[in-house]
């Protein structure tokens, strides 16, 4: 069990596949219980798809999501991938601006893919967009995809999500840039 104190760093544990379309439906209040009964401190979730963030003693990142992965698997009876990104490390993915000069627009949305050790390396050249620019792949590193989706162009958010998982591999989530600014607050 994880040790609590003083000495405690703040993560953000992105859950893949909960609460998406219906499926493997987990209430917020169970998944914040799970995350303190594995003796985490300061849990809170934000958003219903999966994103918790939790005080743990710094500890080896692998290790840690090993941790939370069996924790939950006892908790929900079911295997749930969990990408853990300490909260400083987002503080910077903000400061860095991604989607700088990307105008807002309806319809629009700005995504973040978080990459697990290991993900596959793409074919596509990045920066990258599909012929009619409805999927645009501004910058991808080691750990994260920089996207944009222009839902008026005829790509939806689940055709441009498999495109990214066809290129990087099925290790990954998915979340809107609104989503990470509020996990930052």
């Amino acid at each position: 069990m994880p040790q609590v104190g003083k000495n405690n760093s703040r993560y953000v544990a992105f859950l893949r596949g909960i609460n998406v379309g219906g499926h493997a439906a987990i209430k917020m209040t169970d998944l914040k219980a799970a995350f303190e009964k594995m003796g985490f401190d300061d849990v809170r979730t934000v958003l219903a798809s999966g994103n918790v963030i939790f005080a743990a003693r710094q500890a080896d990142e692998k290790a840690l999501r090993a941790e939370i992965e069996s924790g939950l698997k006892k908790a929900f009876r079911r295997d749930i991938s969990v990408l853990l990104r300490n909260r400083d490390d987002l503080r910077q993915l903000r400061s860095s601006e991604p989607f700088k000069g990307i105008e807002a627009l309806p319809g629009v949305q700005l995504y973040v893919t978080f990459l697990a050790d290991g993900a596959k390396r793409p074919e596509l050249k990045i920066p990258y967009a599909t012929s009619r620019q409805e999927l645009r792949i501004l910058r991808a590193t080691l750990t994260e995809v920089f996207s944009v989706v222009d839902l008026e162009k005829g790509l939806g958010t689940p055709e441009a999500m498999a495109i990214l998982e066809k290129e990087f591999g099925s290790n990954l989530t998915t979340r809107n840039w609104n989503t990470i600014l509020k996990v930052l607050m």
